[in-house]
């Protein structure tokens, strides 16, 4: 594992728009997101952490360890922290569990500029479009992350990133690269890729 960092899929949320039912476990070209996101990850990361309350649901996963937040009610900093708190070794790779279509190259080459620096976060641009839910976050950020989800009624990443050492890693606008960071965020978004 490279800088002892674990991958983590940030399978939680209220799903409203799909009825409740958990976005990674929605069909995608015939195959779950989940498992489109385990296999193209299971090499690069020796742990693999699932953040979920439905642990029920991800039985099936007996490589991954399942975990479930600590601080409800507050998002995607819900899941990152408890990942991070779970954590054995120095960083966790975020990927939301809403994303079919992730790149290897584009994960290895985070990883490796990661190991090149010391910043407290490294999140991809495309463009002008950032992805903190394709980030690495060193395990350091821990206290403030706590501090934050305790202090205040404020749960939104991109607020949280302006008080750490945030580096960017650029990526290029291609189709395909653009295609890596699609999330599934409503019925209408897989309505075409669904069988």
């Amino acid at each position: 594992m490279l800088n002892r960092i674990s991958g983590v899929i940030l399978a939680g949320g209220a799903n409203k728009r799909f009825g409740g039912k958990t976005k990674a476990n929605i069909i995608v070209k015939g195959e779950t997101i989940i498992s489109r996101i385990i296999f193209t990850i299971s090499d690069l990361f020796d742990e693999k952490i699932i953040v979920t309350n439905r642990p029920e649901e991800f039985r099936g996963f007996t490589h991954c360890k399942i975990i479930k937040d600590l601080y409800f009610k507050a998002g995607p900093l819900g899941g990152i922290h408890a990942a991070l708190k779970s954590l054995s070794g120095d960083a966790i790779f975020v990927f939301a569990g809403d994303m079919p279509f992730l790149d290897r190259i584009i994960i290895n080459d985070q990883i490796n500029e990661f190991n090149r620096n010391e910043y407290d976060v490294l999140i991809p641009k495309i463009g002008k479009l950032i992805e903190p839910l394709h980030a690495i976050y060193r395990k350091s950020v821990l206290e403030d992350l706590e501090k934050f989800l305790f202090e205040g009624t404020n749960r939104a990443v991109r607020d949280f990133l302006l008080e750490l050492n945030v580096g960017y890693f650029q990526v290029s606008e291609t189709d395909t690269n653009r295609s890596a960071f699609t999330n599934i965020n409503s019925p209408s978004d897989i309505s075409e890729l669904i069988f």
